[in-house]
């Protein structure tokens, strides 16, 4: 029984990952400005209704947690954040395609990136999925 429980321990701390803190821990995605150029990006792609269910489905695995399933910033993750509700017309209404593009790919305050993980094709659906969030 304890030679059991002995390899079990182990073996959960072989595949668990431990949580990291002080310098090693990964630095958050910073706020800084977005460069002009990217700003000024417009989006390449046309959607079809193949890419906007593949952007659906990236989007209940890597952003539904805290942007909530609808885009109205209430998902379960979110407690204590502040997030924008995109089912609002006016909360994207001062963001281009590029910035929006730019900070999926790249983070954003809490909000991991997206770069390593969908290609860009897949980032741009991504951003007219979000847009297709507003309400008319």
């Amino acid at each position: 029984m304890l030679k059991s429980a002995l390899a079990l321990s182990l073996f959960l701390l072989t595949i668990v990952p431990r949580q990291q803190t002080g310098a090693d821990a990964p630095k958050p995605a910073t706020d800084a400005p977005i460069p002009a150029a990217d700003v000024a990006k417009v989006n390449p792609v046309k959607a079809t209704p193949a890419s906007l269910a593949q952007a659906r489905k990236m989007y209940g695995y890597d952003c539904a947690m805290c942007h909530g399933a609808t885009g109205n910033g209430k998902g379960d993750a979110a407690a204590g954040m502040t997030l924008k509700d995109y089912t609002d017309p006016a909360a994207l209404r001062d963001r281009t395609d590029g910035e929006l593009y730019y900070i999926i790919l790249n983070g954003r305050g809490q909000m991991p990136p997206e770069a390593g993980r969908q290609n860009e094709q897949q980032i741009w659906n991504m951003v007219i999925l979000v847009r297709s969030f507003a309400k008319k």
